[in-house]
């Protein structure tokens, strides 16, 4: 199959210009002004612009939680990743304490493997780093490619690990090119405070909140930072909330250390007072929390700084009965957001449109560094010849409004409902088919591809 997308305005995250782009089989065969090329479907995109397709980095798709699983599985969440302009994501396989990678790798191989619409990979999160641990790093990252380990500094007894498993499995993986991602909070401190919140009767989701203020954040993020200048490893802070933690990197600067932050899409634009409506304000439980008008100043100042270099999600969603076990009890609301469907349009309404971020900064953020950080540029996240046909063409001036009732993920409200956003996807093509056009399925579940990725070879 050949496609020809004419007349489109192309941006990437260092150009800006009218073109003409050939596609063979599932790469950018040419680019270029008024192409002269015979190909079995032709779009026209005049009017409007061409991105890479987007990549989101963090989002958990049937994940077991709680006692339950995320409410997206790989088919609906990949799908509705692909409505809004997502063509690839990267899930986190949570090993089991005691338990093998392997074991955990081929558990998540068995709910992904043929069911995906988007292309997908995997972190390995490691929760029991030890000397049999150890020796499958090596296997993950050069026959697996998977290349990045997420660690967590809270959730102990089920996901945590000391700051000596940390220490040595940042020098393992430093050993052999791959990069160590966090969830930086400091999990005694919380889970101290929602002790003491659930003994006074506070049990409301703003306690959820209340039990996780900013130093929570920016002292794991601080340490973090040490551990990795101290072993050398590539470092990567995921979900970043607020002002603190990006101080704590902000500082690691001075000492000429390069450590990636990625922030979400909610992290941007919702805050804190959310969670004064009663229990409704469960819609909004994620860890880490909401934060305060402040931070999101701070963060989109980190972009603009090039201290923030990922917009992701943690798109985690939990239908409304899931939360509802937590109705008397905030600790026992399942932590989750929905957001696949909604972050690229989002952040350019709310970016962009307002001024905030560029359209070269919006696609770096949103797709072209974290190819780059994750090991799969030019492949990914590039328009450019040889790279993956993975493109959006985007309606800029199209205004929709965000609803439960209209969009595509696998949960009954949205985190935004009722959000006018001006911009669109409007024709999504993956690896050289359309896969969505004006919100019509054109592919078959199955089509997503695992793809093996490379160490960190890029600087960003």
């Amino acid at each position: 199959m050949s496609i020809l997308i004419k007349n489109g305005r192309i941006i990437t995250a260092s150009a800006d210009y009218e073109a003409d782009i050939y596609i063979q089989g599932e790469s950018i065969a040419a680019i270029g002004k008024n192409l002269n090329y015979e190909a079995d479907e032709v779009i026209d995109a005049s009017g409007k612009l061409v991105f890479p397709g987007g990549i989101d980095p963090h989002v958990h798709l049937d994940m077991p939680f709680m006692g339950t699983f995320s409410s997206d599985d790989y088919s609906t969440g990949t799908l509705a990743a692909l409505h809004g302009g997502t063509t690839m994501v990267i899930d986190f396989v949570l090993q089991t304490q005691g338990k093998s990678l392997y074991n955990a790798l081929e558990e998540w191989q068995g709910r992904s493997n043929g069911n995906c619409f988007g292309d997908y990979s995997f972190h390995m999160a490691v929760t029991d780093f030890n000397k049999d641990t150890k020796k499958e790093i090596v296997e993950m990252i050069e026959k697996e490619g998977i290349t990045s380990f997420k660690t967590f500094m809270a959730y102990k007894g089920a996901l945590m690990i000391d700051d000596g498993q940390m220490v040595g499995l940042m020098k393992e993986v430093k050993k052999h090119g791959g990069l160590v991602t966090v969830h930086a909070t400091n999990g005694d401190m919380i889970d101290k405070l929602i002790a003491k919140h659930k003994e006074e009767g506070k049990l409301s989701p703003l306690y959820h909140y209340l039990s996780q203020p900013e130093v929570t954040e920016a002292e794991a993020s601080g340490r973090f930072t040490d551990m990795a200048d101290y072993t050398g490893v590539p470092g990567y802070i995921v979900h970043m909330t607020c002002e603190g933690a990006l101080n704590a990197v902000r500082r690691s600067t001075v000492r000429n250390q390069k450590v990636f932050v990625e922030t979400c899409i909610q992290y941007l634009i919702l805050d804190a007072s959310l969670y004064e409506k009663d229990f409704e304000g469960a819609k909004w439980v994620m860890s880490p929390p909401l934060r305060e008008k402040k931070d999101q100043k701070a963060l989109w100042a980190g972009l603009n700084q090039g201290l923030v270099q990922v917009v992701g999600t943690d798109h985690c969603p939990f239908k409304w009965e899931q939360k509802l076990m937590g109705k008397d009890d905030f600790s026992k609301i399942p932590n989750g957001h929905p957001a696949i469907e909604n972050r690229m349009e989002l952040l350019f309404s709310e970016g962009v449109n307002k001024g905030k971020i560029s359209l070269n900064k919006y696609v770096e953020v949103t797709s072209t560094n974290a190819a780059k950080i994750f090991g799969m540029f030019p492949r990914k996240g590039s328009i450019g010849i040889g790279s993956d046909a993975d493109l959006v063409i985007f309606d800029p001036n199209e205004k929709h409004t965000l609803s439960a009732e209209t969009h595509h993920m696998n949960v009954d409200y949205s985190g935004y409902e009722g959000w006018e956003v001006t911009g669109k996807c409007k024709t999504i093509v993956l690896r050289g088919k359309v896969a969505i056009h004006n919100g019509e399925v054109k592919i078959n579940k199955g089509y997503g591809q695992f793809i093996k990725r490379g160490t960190t070879s890029h600087v960003v």
